[in-house]
């Protein structure tokens, strides 16, 4: 079992926290700031405990010039801010003597934010990269690391794993609702149902092959389920198509055939401006420039059929193209109906836990997970460097 921050002393020490303030931002603004949110309670707790809090996150893909200014961190300061009552400061730099001498001239209980880590992939992506001369400065600044950003524990960074392996250190309170979360599928109470959308069969075939064997069913719907029926020999006209990996879903439908639930009808349009015209129709009856962009009616009676009786359910990537709201009404009416049935149910992570918000069920949800790449790595059975750094109680 990892430390956790609760275990260690981390009164008048310099504490440094790796969050995820990774958030959507227009026009400079927060679109959604769960992730600064969820961060709070393990920032709350190390400034109870009158730390002098650190703070380091990533904010988007740093590579060019123009991404400085659109990827600062000044947004989640104010955030940050108005949440904890109380100023931050920030340092607009990753390494500077202002920097240093903020850290050292730090009081007990006091708060300060450093730049995007990002900042320096500019550079040899050296915070992607884990490079060790820049671990070890970020490291000189604290006494204790403490990870709090589940959506990156499954990267080997700077931020985290370099940091870590320098300093006393421990998971923050958000990694660990996220694992205790999660442990509970390595043995679910069954029935256990799998959700799998979104719009790539690449992306998840490690989850398909891991969870193939283990789910009772295994629903398949959003943009991947086309991948699925074209290698089921349906025409799907001009719905998104993972071609390099049809032979892989002819594998799983044979190997799954008892397992595997496909849509049977969609909602499909010419093309995806929310002003167009659409129809609901069979998947056998695709026109060759139609795309199916969300589930339909039938389909969703018999999703909801497949999820009859289950206990535990995992779901990563939406339905249909939920951003539209004609095109939302499967990814709408499965959530209400687990949620309804007070199913234990865990959502994975990036697409399906923002639509889960659009639709106002994110809060009904068993679990709603901040981290999609980290937890479709975890269902795989892989190592996280992030969190494998981590002390041991």
């Amino acid at each position: 079992m990892k430390k956790t921050i609760m275990d260690l002393d981390l009164t008048g020490k310099r504490v440094i926290i790796r969050c995820d303030f990774n958030v959507p931002l227009k026009d400079g603004k927060i679109v959604d700031d769960t992730r600064i949110v969820e961060s709070l309670d393990t920032i709350r707790y190390a400034l109870d405990q009158q730390a002098k809090v650190i703070l380091l996150s990533h904010l988007g893909r740093v590579k060019e010039e123009s991404d400085l200014q659109k990827n600062s961190l000044t947004p989640v300061a104010i955030c940050l801010s108005e949440y904890l009552k109380r100023p931050i400061k920030f340092i607009n730099r990753t390494r500077s003597d202002t920097l240093k001498d903020t850290v050292k001239n730090m009081r007990n209980g006091e708060v300060l934010l450093i730049e995007n880590t990002r900042f320096e992939d500019l550079d040899g992506k050296k915070e992607s990269k884990n490079d060790p001369e820049l671990a070890s400065y970020w490291a000189s600044l604290g006494d204790i690391f403490i990870n709090d950003a589940f959506g990156t524990i499954h990267r080997a960074h700077a931020s985290n794993v370099g940091i870590a392996s320098l300093l006393p250190n421990a998971i923050g309170f958000l990694v660990e609702r996220e694992l205790n979360a999660l442990s509970a599928l390595d043995h679910p109470e069954r029935p256990y149902v799998v959700i799998l959308g979104g719009s790539k069969v690449s992306d998840k075939i490690g989850v398909i092959q891991a969870l193939g064997e283990k789910a009772d069913k295994l629903i398949i719907g959003g943009g991947m389920a086309f991948t699925f029926l074209k290698a089921a020999g349906y025409n799907i006209g001009g719905s998104i198509l993972d071609s390099e990996n049809v032979d892989f879903c002819k594998e799983m439908l044979a190997k799954y055939k008892d397992k595997i639930v496909l849509p049977i009808d969609v909602t499909a349009s010419l093309d995806t401006n929310k002003l167009s015209s659409s129809r609901i129709i069979k998947v056998n009856e695709l026109r060759p420039n139609e795309m199916g962009l969300d589930i339909g009616p039938d389909t969703i009676n018999s999703f909801i059929k497949a999820l009859e009786g289950a206990k535990t359910v995992i779901w990563n990537g939406p339905l249909g193209m939920y951003e539209i709201d004609q095109y939302s009404i499967g990814t709408n009416q499965i959530l209400k109906y687990l949620t309804e049935n007070n199913i234990e149910t865990i959502l994975g992570g990036g697409d399906i836990v923002a639509a889960s918000a659009k639709l106002g069920y994110k809060d009904k949800v068993s679990h709603a997970s901040t981290g999609g790449g980290a937890t479709l790595e975890y269902l795989e059975g892989k190592e996280l460097p992030g969190l494998k750094v981590i002390n041991e109680k």
